[in-house]
């Protein structure tokens, strides 16, 4: 690796490179931050498709594997939520926060649009942005239940942790169970487990509620549940909450963000906890989450009389 820029400031710059505007905003980006004297680092990978496309990235700290981000003051992602799900898994073990310049449909992680992207170079430059945390899941499978022999297989989740059937023919046939307690059975197609941060995701579109990101709860949304109660339900972070599948019914599978999948044979147990490392999110916005609920969802508001700005 090459040495970091004058006051010792790096960024890791992530890109969906089959974008075509993230190509011309990964050397936009790569540009204006190592005139300012940052150092720009970039997944290999990347570079070398980006050079394919074109792009002419030197001087750029190429570097490889979940640990890209050790040391690095931010990560800087173009694209959307998809490629910013895939930013966290290499930001999250370094601590470093996401800054997301959305270059997708909702991009409800990202914290700037395309057209925003000059000011959003310059408030990395000056430092001018804060970070939050947010919570994130732990997720531990068990194949045969809680006495299995075999050590559980373990994953994470920063949205949600999906538990769907394997078969489009069959529903899956699980148990709830919550801080130890059975709490109901459900034939379905699946269940979402999800964070607040997820809440606007895969459990916002299952008919789940929207959780303000300061907001710690868990949120189960079923499915297309077969049961008489089978409504979302809202849970304290500190629980455990647990999915039995019924043995001798259908598998089932577990998608961990849309990212990571884990096989669920008849008989497993998932677990689902709140994990101890999070994810941070650099913000440049001091606007309200309700803002961003109305940004991005398009929602009408015309005829509204209230304040004009935040002061009381």
């Amino acid at each position: 690796m090459t040495s970091p820029g004058s006051d010792g400031r790096s960024v890791l710059l992530l890109a969906h490179t089959g974008r075509a505007a993230a190509t011309r905003s990964a050397q936009l980006v790569h540009r204006s931050l190592t005139e300012a004297g940052l150092t720009v680092r970039m997944l290999a990978s990347e570079v070398d498709e980006l050079k394919l496309a074109g792009c002419h990235l030197d001087p750029v700290e190429a570097v490889g594997g979940l640990d890209a981000a050790e040391g690095v003051e931010l990560v800087m992602v173009l694209g959307g939520d998809g490629t910013l799900l895939r930013a966290a898994e290499i930001a999250r073990p370094a601590g470093a926060p996401l800054l997301g310049v959305n270059l997708g449909h909702v991009g409800f992680l990202a914290e700037a649009e395309r057209e925003d992207i000059g000011a959003t170079v310059r408030s990395v430059v000056e430092r001018d942005y804060e970070v939050e945390e947010r919570m994130t899941l732990d997720v531990a499978v068990y194949n045969g239940g809680r006495n299995a022999t075999a050590p559980p297989v373990r994953t994470w989740a920063l949205n949600e942790a999906t538990l769907e059937k394997a078969n489009a023919r069959r529903m899956l046939d699980m148990v709830l169970e919550i801080d130890g307690r059975p709490l109901s059975r459900w034939g379905c197609d699946g269940v979402v487990c999800a964070t607040p941060t997820g809440s606007t995701a895969h459990a916002f579109s299952a008919g789940g509620p929207i959780v303000w990101p300061e907001v710690e709860a868990l949120v189960v949304a079923p499915i297309s549940a077969h049961a008489l109660f089978a409504r979302p339900i809202v849970v304290s972070p500190d629980s455990t909450l647990a999915f039995e599948i019924v043995p001798e019914t259908t598998a089932g599978v577990l998608w961990c963000d849309g990212r990571r999948m884990v096989e669920l044979p008849a008989g497993a147990r998932i677990e689902v906890t709140r994990a101890d490392v999070p994810v941070r999110l650099a913000r440049l916005q001091r606007a309200p989450f309700t803002d961003r609920l109305v940004a991005k969802f398009a929602l009408p508001v015309a005829g509204w009389r209230g304040r004009s700005e935040y002061d009381a």
